[in-house]
């Protein structure tokens, strides 16, 4: 009980963290990636902490073990690179005190499922626990729709990734990303607007 307690501490520290940041406007911290990373990154440092402490000369082999997380070109998702520190700190836990590994491993496991329950709870209640973020190579189902005006229900939607108003020729084009093909035609359906002109979609 007394290790869960702290663990259960840092996900709730991540989570108030990144819900900060949203609520002041800090829309890029809503993304799946980042959510997942705000949860599972103070785990790591923790069970690295645990794992070195007082021990100079396996701190010493942290940090060249950690070292070979480099890249020489920008990482498209944070969670990429959190899951690679993950899987070394799994490693170097191991070898010293297996129950943290495993701990660790549980914990990113849950996080994972807990992250991804908590974003379908939400869409069944119309929200949305996290946004789609399309800069991290994350593959989406895509919904291009061209209109003669603006429509709000695309204009609210959480899942509108970018949008070019024409207002000299009345043209207004939008484009939204979703999780899935039947989210995608949930949405499609309530399309009845009789402003639109044209509906792209492309599957993943």
């Amino acid at each position: 009980m007394d290790e869960i307690t702290p663990i259960i501490l840092l996900i709730v520290s991540g989570l108030l963290l990144r819900f900060s940041l949203t609520f002041t406007g800090q829309a890029w911290a809503k993304s799946h990636a980042q959510t997942v990373t705000f949860m599972i990154l103070p785990i790591i440092t923790y069970v690295i902490t645990k794992t070195i402490s007082g021990n100079i000369a396996l701190s010493l082999g942290m940090i060249g073990a950690l070292s070979i997380v480099r890249f020489r070109h920008p990482v498209k998702s944070a969670l990429e690179l959190v899951m690679y520190f993950d899987l070394i700190t799994i490693g170097i836990a191991t070898s010293v005190r297996t129950k943290w590994a495993i701990q660790l491993v549980l914990c990113t496991i849950f996080i994972i499922f807990l992250v991804k329950f908590l974003q379908k709870t939400f869409n069944n209640y119309g929200k949305s626990f996290y946004n789609l973020s399309f800069n991290e190579g994350n593959i989406s189902n895509t919904l291009e729709v061209i209109s003669s005006k603006k429509i709000e229900l695309i204009e609210e939607s959480d899942n509108l990734a970018n949008s070019l108003d024409d207002n000299e020729n009345k043209i207004f084009t939008y484009r939204l990303h979703f999780n899935n093909k039947e989210s995608l035609e949930s949405f499609k359906k309530k399309l009845n607007d009789q402003s639109i002109k044209k509906i792209n979609v492309v599957y993943n």
